[in-house]
Formats: structure tokens, sequence, C-alpha cells
């Protein structure tokens, strides 16, 4: 499974036990505009750490910009996992 399947994945499944519709998981999407709130996301990227042994929030030396779409999302993944 690649990187962004995993997250994808990891999405989906916290939005369906934590009972949130969300809207499609699209590049462009903000954020905060997916439905989730702060604990949903915060599973998430715990999930994410155990699944891709990666946090790239952890690292307090980088300097990174915050996600604020879906797609900046994934790409901080996928440049964590380098």
């Amino acid at each position: 499974m690649s990187t962004r399947e995993t997250i994808v994945a990891v999405f989906n499944e916290v939005a369906d036990q934590q009972k949130k519709p969300i809207l499609p998981l699209e590049d462009d999407i903000p954020l905060l505009d997916l439905g989730l709130d702060s604990l949903c996301m915060a599973i998430i990227v715990a999930r994410l750490e155990s699944r891709l042994g990666a946090d790239p929030f952890s690292n307090p030396h980088d300097e990174m910009a915050v996600p604020v779409t879906f797609g900046e999302f994934v790409a901080l993944y996928q440049n964590a996992l380098v």
C-alpha cells in the first residue's frame, strides 16, 4: 500500500469510528473543511506514526509549513519517509 493509500485509509477509518462524515479526500480540500475535529486528527497522526513509522510533526527542529490542505498533509508524510 502506498503512503497516500495508507493515509486515505486511516482518515476513513477514524472518520467511521468517530461517526464523522467526511468529504472526499481530494488534494485541494482544506483539512478544516473535512469535518474532522482535533481529536480525530490526533488519532490519525498517532495511527500514521504506527503504520508508517514516521511523525513529521514530532521534530521541533524542522522548519516546516503546517499543512492546510489534504494534499499538503500527504506530501508532508511522503517527504518525511524519503
